[in-house]
């Protein structure tokens, strides 16, 4: 048996044929145009659909369902997306909009959830009952998976993990509150860090990495300095490090989840990121002696943790 799973995402829509196992048959993808009207969106949703089952040469009959991750809060129950900030989208009907076009049971989750699902299910958690999925990206997301289950909160909208507080009246998150993870632990937070580093040492190794062009500045640049023994680079990266672990202990001491994978493109740093991040994790985890220990590891799936992820959502309903 086959699942249609479905990455919604402001820039593009991308979807994919999965099998029983989560590997990926075949994927495609579309512009999403995100200025459009909500059943624009949609129709290009259940268009790509159809072509990737198409183009995979299996018959519509062998497809058992179709999942859908979106950003935003969704009404799983009802299939609706209640609010998506990067859309146009307001109490938008995903499910019936796409059944108008492609007859076959569709079911609807974060997108953060379906990619902690993709993760669990194919990806570096797969055989654990309980994990975490954290992502650092342009703010940091989180997916956790509790029995094999995505956990939701009664209302859809649990697992805002990037925004628990770790310094009380620090920086300012976009979400309204101050000192939030994510203001301290993202992609985007490291890249202004690294500014802000670059700035105040003007001699330091990262201004020659981007031609004193601070607009060239991204999240590999700190640790792109730190590897060539650039001390301002290696303080600001060790700075960053503690802040990621300060946000999983607290993960950690709340859920205790068998693994925690990280991802996002600074987890493509490996074992430079891991080593001391498990370091610092163990030294702030509540110190339970005799038991098992949660592993923090990268995650494996990449982009196309959505798409496996929205296709296992027709499996486990």
């Amino acid at each position: 048996m086959y699942y249609v799973g479905i990455d919604l995402g402001g820039t593009n829509i991308a979807a994919g044929l999965v099998d029983d196992q989560g590997n990926i048959i075949h994927k495609d993808s579309v512009p999403t145009l995100s200025d459009r009207e909500y059943p624009e969106i949609i129709y290009d949703m259940a268009m790509l659909t159809l072509k990737v089952i198409k183009d995979s040469g299996i018959s519509i009959d062998d497809v058992k369902a179709i999942g859908v991750g979106s950003p935003g809060a969704p009404n799983c129950d009802e299939g609706i997306l209640i609010y998506a900030s990067n859309l146009k989208f307001r109490n938008v009907p995903i499910r019936a909009g796409i059944q108008k076009y492609v007859d076959l049971p569709v079911y609807l989750d974060n997108d953060a959830n379906a990619a902690a699902l993709g993760e669990n299910m194919a990806g570096a958690c797969k055989g654990a009952k309980h994990s975490v999925t954290v992502t650092l990206g342009t703010g940091i997301g989180g997916g956790i998976i509790i029995n094999g289950k995505v956990y939701s909160g009664f209302n859809n909208a649990a697992a805002e993990i990037g925004h628990m507080v770790i310094v009380v009246d620090g920086e300012q998150c976009k979400c309204g509150r101050k000192g939030c993870w994510e203001s301290y632990a993202s992609a985007t937070a490291l890249i202004r860090q690294t500014k802000d580093a670059a700035v105040a040492n003007p001699d330091s190794l990262i201004n020659k990495l981007v031609n004193n062009d601070l607009s060239q500045i991204n999240a590999k640049t700190a640790f792109d300095a730190a590897k060539q023994g650039d001390r301002t680079g290696q303080e600001l990266v060790a700075k960053y490090i503690k802040y990621v672990a300060e946000g999983l202990a607290n993960i950690i001491n709340i859920f205790q989840p068998e693994i925690v994978a990280v991802g996002g493109g600074i987890s493509r740093e490996g074992e430079y990121l891991l080593k001391p991040l498990r370091e610092l994790v163990r030294q702030r985890v509540y110190p339970l002696e005799g038991v098992p220990q949660t592993r923090i590891t990268v995650a494996q799936l990449g982009n196309d943790a959505g798409i496996v992820g929205a296709a296992m959502l027709g499996k486990i309903m």
